[in-house]
Parts: structure tokens; sequence; C-alpha cells
């Protein structure tokens, strides 16, 4: 199946096969590692990608679903050799420990920030609760997020 669509700004057209899973053609054919799988059911968020500005599980989502799609991931921040201003704040943070966890939550947090750019604590865990990590006990994560809504995220 030819798909086009539009992947980190720029205009995309492959062929795959449509029951290709998003992951896969993103680290298979787009040659785009951070992307990672973690539970390949949807449960876990480490495949998280930005799909039409809302956040979804690239592990869920069909190839045949995406034709004429937006689709942002996490190399898909960074500009011009510099990172995100919320990839930043994470390091900042220490909020990266292992890093398995960490472009998914990046991106659920991106989402987040998209929709509210000043989320309370409260919104800051409602936004992440789709993306699980086993190191960090998320309050760095959370403090990354809260640290960037209050200098201004843009």
């Amino acid at each position: 199946m030819k798909i086009e669509f539009t992947l980190n700004s720029k205009k995309t057209s492959l062929d795959a096969p449509p029951d290709l899973r998003l992951l896969d053609l993103l680290r298979d054919y787009c040659g785009l590692m951070g992307t990672k799988e973690g539970c390949g059911k949807g449960e876990c968020g480490a495949c998280s990608v930005i799909l039409n500005n809302r956040l979804v599980n690239s592990c869920l989502i069909l190839v045949c679903q995406i034709d004429d799609s937006e689709i942002i991931t996490i190399e898909g921040l960074e500009k011009d050799g510099e990172l995100d201003q919320l990839q930043q704040a994470f390091i900042d943070s220490g909020a990266v420990q292992c890093g398995f966890c960490t472009p998914g939550m990046i991106m659920a947090a991106k989402a987040l920030l998209m929709q509210n750019p000043n989320p309370s604590e409260e919104e800051i865990k409602i936004g992440l609760s789709g993306n699980l990590c086993r190191c960090t006990g998320y309050t760095k994560i959370i403090e990354a997020i809260s640290n960037l809504s209050e200098v201004g995220f843009r």
C-alpha cells in the first residue's frame, strides 16, 4: 500500500503493508529508533507519538490508518541540532534514568503542553497516566514538566 503522510514536518511517501504497525513503520522503514516497543499492547506508552495533534500508542495504529496524517516522533522535536525545550527540561531536572520510557514520556508531555501550556500537577499526572516508568518514580518527570510550564512553554 502506498501511503502519504507528514513525518516530523516532512512530506513522506512509502510503500508498506496496510497491516503493519506504525511503530514498525517508524523503526524499520523510516529508521527512527527513538520510538520504543515496550509491551506491544498499548499499556506502557513507550511507543507514544503524536498523530494529528493527539497522543497515540504507535503499537496500536496500523499503516492503513495514517494516510494523509501528521506524525511527530521524539526525533521531530529537536530543531537545527538543538534539543526541544521539553527534552532539555527532562535533562535539567534529572528526569532521565535508564531512558527507555523517556521518548514516550516526552511525547506525552508534549501532547499535554500543546493542549494546555500551564497544567497543574494533577493535570500533568493525568497527561502522563498512559506512560509507565520503572526507574524514576515520576517525581522528576512531573517536576520537569511543571518547571517548563512555569518559565513558559513555547
